[in-house]
């Protein structure tokens, strides 16, 4: 590699992060996203998500469906400047029935901000999400947000997160009072006081302080505050967790902030910390062995399909994950699947439904690539080599309905709607044996209804959803299989890719099959 790329890559993957925000439902996620973008001057009014009738929306929600019912359900990608950094931000869907989505995505973050409401601490939807980043190793960042209402003690939170999560923690703030009577925070790091100003909260001022015990936080404060502050900070020196980078980095520990997203508290704060705590794009895992993002070759994967974001063009994009080298508009590469090169003519950067078409871009960045139908989730492009990354995680659905189209001449427009959103990873489809019924799988309800919603809106197609009564799906591995060996509570079905799935009511029912097929295997996920 010459010494100048070696260098630039040096230099731009240094400048980088590229983080998800993981939260429950509530939790105030697109909030933070938009206060986040406001100090990177990416937009000039953070958008509201409050009901249906707002007049605006996050600019994280672009699609109509979720303005209407203001909530997230698809992951979308924002990148932004701040001092000198390039941030990628991960915004996933905190609902659990688009949690394949959220996993999916958690694959391209290099670490995860967990937003906790500080009145409902973890919920279980941060559970779940939790543990995928716990496998993974990466860096936690939490942030407790809505500080301007009631909630738990801080204490109690911070042992909630080791007795529910098992993760150990520091708090680099801590808050000084709580809803209507909180005055501000205290930065342990910085020995400085963030305190609001009037009765309405809306100005903050920022102090030096010599301590916890300066008169000045007295003074701002009031006695009662002062002296809580004190005991309570007296007894994390004594008994809280220190300071450790090196666990930070490792996912063992986690830095905890205090603030109030929706009053742009303790925001600005976090976002430094973070930026200088945070790692860099680090080493992805290939079937050639660890890839670092220096390396000269470029090198990235597609972590999700995405149809129709700007309905005026229905066009379709790919979301690459760059993990090694310097991406080049224009660019020949290998597209590892297909055992085919291609040229990578119009990328695109985010921020949300809005693009720019991008130049240049290095590891780390997330980049949208126009796809004519030939990518896949997972698909691995390489320039001048051979290998594939580590595969994505599926899921077996949970929730099954067989599909019947309402108008038999829209057969065309259904079936490309069924291709492109199966390919994006909303539903998975299945086929009966014989009579080639559709019958469409989900991990929750709510896709379902945007699947519904988007076959009217992008495809002109409207469906009746029929609910089927199975509860798991398993794939078969077996040379001779016998169909009538799956008659009682189950049914055989095959795949998209005509592999062999069984569809079961309830356990008794799929016992017996494994019972019945000794020879069989039965896989959670396609083989």
């Amino acid at each position: 590699m010459s010494k100048t790329l070696a260098d630039e890559l040096l230099k731009e993957v240094k400048k980088r992060r590229t983080f998800a925000i993981i939260s429950h439902p509530d939790a105030g996620k697109t909030t933070l996203t938009e206060k986040l973008l406001l100090y990177g001057g990416a937009i000039r009014l953070a958008g509201t998500v409050k009901g249906r009738k707002a007049s605006r929306h996050a600019t994280s929600d672009w699609m109509e469906i979720e303005k209407q019912r203001g909530i997230s359900v698809t992951s979308s990608v924002m990148q932004f400047d701040y001092e000198g950094h390039k941030i990628n931000i991960l915004d996933t869907p905190g609902h659990q029935d688009f949690s394949e989505d959220t996993y999916r995505t958690l694959t391209a973050a290099d670490s995860a901000v967990m937003l906790i409401d500080v009145a409902k601490g973890v919920e279980a939807q941060t559970k779940k999400l939790f543990q995928v980043c716990r496998k993974r190793g990466i860096p936690i960042f939490t942030f407790i947000n809505k500080l301007d209402r009631e909630g738990q003690n801080p204490f109690d939170l911070l042992e909630e997160l080791e007795q529910v999560l098992g993760i150990r923690s520091y708090p680099m703030n801590w808050p000084i009072g709580m809803g209507k009577e909180l005055c501000g925070v205290y930065d342990r790091t910085k020995t400085q006081v963030e305190l609001f100003q009037g009765d309405d909260h809306s100005t903050i001022a920022v102090r030096k302080v010599s301590g916890y015990d300066d008169p000045i936080i007295k003074e701002m404060a009031g006695d009662y505050f002062y002296d809580q502050l004190q005991q309570d900070l007296e007894l994390l020196d004594v008994a809280g967790d220190e300071y450790d980078y090196d666990l930070i980095r490792s996912g063992e520990l986690t830095p905890v902030f205090f603030g109030s997203a929706i009053n742009n508290f303790g925001v600005q704060t976090f976002l430094e910390n973070f930026l200088e705590l945070a790692p860099i794009p680090t080493t992805r895992n290939s079937s050639n062995g660890p890839v670092e993002p220096t390396e000269e070759k470029f090198s990235g994967y597609v972590f999700k399909i995405q149809a129709n974001m700007n309905p005026a063009h229905r066009d379709r994009l790919a979301f690459l994950r760059i993990c090694s080298g310097k991406f080049e508009r224009g660019m020949a590469v290998k597209h590892v699947r297909a055992g085919k090169d291609i040229k990578l003519a119009q990328p695109q950067q985010f921020l949300a439904q809005d693009r720019d078409i991008v130049d240049t871009a290095y590891p780390g960045d997330i980049i949208g690539l126009f796809d004519p139908g030939i990518f896949r989730i997972g698909d691995t492009l390489v320039q001048g080599g051979n290998f594939v990354y580590d595969e994505l995680p599926t899921f077996s659905p949970e929730i099954f309905a067989k599909v019947v189209v309402k108008n038999a001449l829209k057969h065309k427009q259904y079936q490309k709607g069924i291709d492109q959103l199966t390919e994006e990873g909303t539903v998975q489809v299945f086929k009966t044996i014989g009579f080639e019924d559709v019958i469409l799988g989900v991990v929750g309800q709510l896709q379902f209804e945007v699947f519904e919603y988007r076959m009217k809106g992008e495809y002109g197609v409207e469906i009746q959803l029929q609910r089927m009564p199975f509860q798991f799906a398993r794939w078969i591995v077996d040379e001779k299989i016998d169909p009538s060996k799956f008659r009682i509570n189950s049914q055989l079905v095959k795949d998209k890719n005509d592999n062999y799935v069984a569809l079961f009511e309830n356990e008794y029912a799929m016992r017996t099959a494994i019972d019945k097929n000794p020879s069989a295997k039965f896989l959670e996920t396609a083989p």
